[in-house]
């Protein structure tokens, strides 16, 4: 193992042994706040084996998974696009850029309200409210990646003759990859924050409404449990962007 790996396993090992300390040793924090070890462990059993508001943890995990991506793949469907055109054409910029002005300061669970009036209480609401969460993001990291490209990039190509789609995916979108795949990180990361909260309200599965379960039923430990659930999905999503990103961006490393 990498020194690096040692160093975060030491420090999630610190963190535990803190949790227990603070909880079950010294009871210095109480069950009816934060769970200690020993409650979290029933929780997770609980909703991985018997279930928990209304279904099982894959289910919820499955559920949750599906809205983001498709929030996600919608957004970015849409903004990466639009932020390509801004970029490089200021006819468009000019156009499109007073709209986007308006919509980029509003909060992505502003929304949430008028998703409800539009599609009511289903996944389509929910849909929209990640939408607008990952859409921005996107936007602003492709319009900022293609106008950072070296100018000698696009005077090469144009000596050479690329034009057209060939210019486009062999030009401007490798070169402004790394910018383009970072806005992706942070569209997906507000995705999954907006989609828990988006879940607090009408939801009938979904970690978003595990949390809301616990909540009401003054449950901390199927909090927690719920929480970890939400990181774990998050980082899995992460890292499989990652990977995407690794094999988009091969020549970076070759």
């Amino acid at each position: 193992m990498s020194r690096r790996t040692v160093v975060g396993i030491a420090t999630l090992l610190a963190v535990a042994g803190l949790w227990y300390l603070l909880t079950a040793a010294t009871g210095w924090v109480g069950s009816a706040r934060f769970p200690n070890p020993a409650e979290f462990g029933t929780a997770v059993k609980q909703i991985v084996t018997g279930g928990y508001a209304g279904a099982r943890i894959h289910e919820h995990v499955l559920q949750s998974c599906k809205l983001v991506a498709m929030g996600f793949l919608v957004a970015v469907s849409v903004g990466l696009p639009l932020g390509l055109l801004m970029g490089w054409n200021r006819r468009a910029e000019a156009l499109i850029n007073p709209v986007f002005l308006i919509i980029r300061p509003i909060p992505p669970l502003a929304w949430i309200p008028l998703a409800i009036v539009w599609l009511g209480l289903g996944d389509g609401a929910k849909i929209m409210v990640i939408f607008f969460a990952a859409f921005v993001p996107s936007v602003i990291n492709t319009h900022a990646g293609i106008r950072n490209i070296e100018p000698f990039l696009i005077e090469a190509a144009r000596m050479l003759g690329v034009r057209g789609p060939r210019f486009v995916f062999g030009v401007l979108l490798p070169a402004a990859a790394p910018l383009i795949f970072t806005g992706l990180r942070l569209s997906l990361q507000a995705s999954w924050t907006t989609l828990v909260a988006a879940e607090l309200v009408g939801a009938l599965l979904g970690l978003g409404y595990v949390l809301n379960a616990a909540a009401q039923d003054i449950f901390p430990a199927m909090i927690l449990t719920g929480m970890v659930f939400v990181a774990l999905s998050g980082a899995a999503s992460t890292w499989l962007l990652g990977r995407l990103e690794q094999r988009v961006t091969r020549w970076r490393t070759a």
